[in-house]
């Protein structure tokens, strides 16, 4: 009996629509649990070289729960090109602003840092309601 490391290549892996409800959920766990979806870490042919990973859908993404050091101490920052134009917006702004910018900056910290990270972060679509428009590729 021969034993095969099975590959996936972009052809062979499947992939499906997860939706997630981050309602009452613990910030820093769920975008954990969203990144290894959108990696592929969960599946038994998991590839590192290749993108098999599936679309997340999050819903409820206002409504997450953030402690209290992280509404009021944790910044994200971006530099707008020009010398000394560095702007930063604490967690809390962001999760009452866009909460959909929280989720796809907290996610793409947790994936690889080249091409193929950014191929999986455009797999994640993040709502502020309980409203989105994929229920027809969402399995029930």
């Amino acid at each position: 009996m021969s034993k095969l490391t099975v590959s996936l290549n972009a052809a062979t892996a499947q992939r499906d629509w997860l939706l997630i409800d981050a309602k009452d959920k613990p910030f820093g766990r769920l975008i954990g649990e969203i990144a290894v979806k959108l990696r592929g870490k969960h599946k038994p042919g998991f590839t590192p070289h290749v993108d098999c990973g599936d679309f997340v859908v999050v819903i409820n993404a206002s409504e997450v729960r953030l402690s209290k050091e992280h509404k009021l101490d944790k910044e994200y920052h971006h530099h707008t090109g020009y010398t000394g134009h560095v702007k930063s917006e604490k967690t809390g702004e962001l999760l009452t602003h866009n909460p959909e910018k929280l989720f796809k900056l907290a996610t793409r910290g947790m994936l690889p840092k080249n091409h193929l990270g950014r191929e999986m972060l455009k797999k994640l679509k993040v709502y502020a309601g309980s409203e989105h428009p994929h229920t027809a590729q969402i399995k029930a």
